[in-house]
């Protein structure tokens, strides 16, 4: 069993380069099977649930080619020979739902495994069974199973009962495909869904409002092939945000986009964190202020060539001596994420003073608060709520992953307690961050892992 050994007290120092969405990255995946030509997509993160969907695409019989020199993933679902996820697969990550859809408009029937994932509490797929049927899909759910079929898809009207990023992405694409318009109500306005609605607008989809609460979708005849570049994972460059804080370090966040974490940014804040976006040329190896980059960003490009200036965006995070207490609220984009709730909680039991965290997203977030209790952190649940008094230090001991963003709030734990924290159930950090234990050893963390190494897709650093 693969475990993380962690010894706190060091102060994290240095540059991190901030991988592609995963969550984008997903739902960019699923709706690439809506086309009939070749997919390139650049800044594919190297995590486990790509390789898992890969393994999908394997029995669906879309071509998968991953780059040796860029890293850069080609897919060809222009000949796909299967219309059925199965158990095995699906089970393991919910993102892969999300292929019905699509499969569903290509083949005009589709069946595909309930899904599975992190055990964070209810996360129905009504939403995306009723936006189907709007547009025209008999739906049965037998044994474990949804089988879909539709002779047609027709544009609908469809009012989402809650703002879910899955469905709202997930019937973006099938409404591509359907006849006519579809208007979304209530859609989420992540900036994933922004990226999936690029995306899909390059393959040649017509796409308004995407970001607003109501999208609105005309059906086109056949989508095809396009590139496309996947936005900054900012539920990663949080984590890394945090570590600074943590730590209090200093970390450049190269590639991260500010705009897409104003929540967690402006908490940051609050804890007495400096966050600052900023700009770094290959040319002085300095960072720029942010006017510096919007600067460079701007020139003709031709000044940029000459003078071999390659601009490079991200965010500096200069941590507090010792962080503040602040409180917490979930909430849907552009409320404070969900999954930023645990990162922020490790923060939070070293802060001075008491926190009040409310997860109003899932029932069931609050597994890793044991785990935290063992490493010394005063720290209690009262329904979804959490009451944080902070402690002057934490202590290194055993501890468990429960799901990806609970992993992610033990290293962060482990980072300031004193002695050696062990991290086991690894897996599921892999699930969402790539080379997690690299990039915080390059930046003075006392940090490696035991077992065989992080599982891989062979994609360029």
């Amino acid at each position: 069993m693969d475990k993380i050994y962690i010894t706190g007290g060091n102060r994290l120092e240095g540059r991190i380069r901030v991988s592609g969405s995963k969550n984008a990255t997903l739902a960019i995946l699923g709706a690439a099977l809506a086309s009939e030509g070749e997919v390139t997509l650049r800044n594919v993160p190297d995590i486990g649930d790509i390789g898992t969907m890969f393994e999908l695409f394997a029995v669906l019989g879309c071509g998968v080619k991953i780059h040796p020199l860029t890293g850069d993933v080609t897919l060809d679902p222009s000949h796909l020979t299967s219309a059925e996820a199965p158990y095995d697969i699906v089970n393991r990550m919910r993102a892969s739902f999300n292929v019905l859809g699509p499969l569903l408009a290509r083949f005009r029937h589709a069946r595909v495994a309930l899904p599975g994932g992190c055990d964070i509490g209810a996360r129905p797929v009504d939403f995306h069974l009723k936006g189907l049927q709007a547009m025209g899909a008999e739906i049965h759910v037998d044994k474990g199973y949804v089988e879909a079929s539709a002779p047609r898809l027709v544009g609908a009207n469809i009012l989402m009962d809650y703002p879910s990023v899955t469905a709202t992405e997930h019937l973006m694409a099938t409404a591509c495909l359907a006849e006519g318009r579809t208007v979304i109500e209530n859609a989420a306005m992540e900036p994933e869904v922004m990226d999936v609605a690029a995306f899909l607008i390059k393959m040649g989809g017509r796409i308004y409002g995407a970001g607003s609460k109501t999208i609105e979708i005309e059906g086109v005849g056949q989508l095809g092939g396009c590139r496309h570049t996947v936005i900054a994972d900012r539920m990663e460059a949080g984590t890394f945000a945090m570590a600074a804080a943590i730590t209090g370090g200093e970390l450049f966040l190269e590639g991260a986009i500010p705009e897409h974490m104003t929540s967690t940014l402006l908490k940051l804040q609050q804890t007495g964190a400096v966050v600052e976006p900023l700009g770094l040329s290959a040319r002085t190896d300095q960072p720029l202020s942010a006017q510096g980059l919007m600067t460079d960003m701007f020139e003709p490009e031709g000044r940029l060539e000459q003078e071999n200036v390659t601009p490079a965006h991200g965010l500096m995070v200069v941590g507090p001596k010792r962080a503040k207490a602040v409180d917490i609220k979930t909430m849907p984009h552009p409320g404070f994420p969900t999954d930023m709730q645990q990162p922020i909680a490790s923060l939070l039991c070293v802060a001075d003073g008491c926190s009040l965290i409310t997860e109003t997203l899932f029932e069931r977030r609050f597994k890793y608060v044991n785990e935290l209790q063992r490493m010394g952190a005063n720290i209690r649940t009262d329904g979804q709520s959490a009451i944080i008094l902070g402690v002057d230090r934490l202590k290194g001991c055993t501890v468990q992953a429960s799901d990806l963003r609970a992993g992610a709030a033990l290293v962060l734990a482990g980072l300031v307690a004193e002695g050696e924290t062990e991290i086991e159930k690894v897996a599921y950090i892999d699930r969402g961050y790539s080379q997690i234990v690299k990039k915080l050893a390059g930046v003075g963390a006392e940090i490696k892992r035991v077992g065989s190494e992080a599982p891989a897709l062979s994609l360029a650093a």
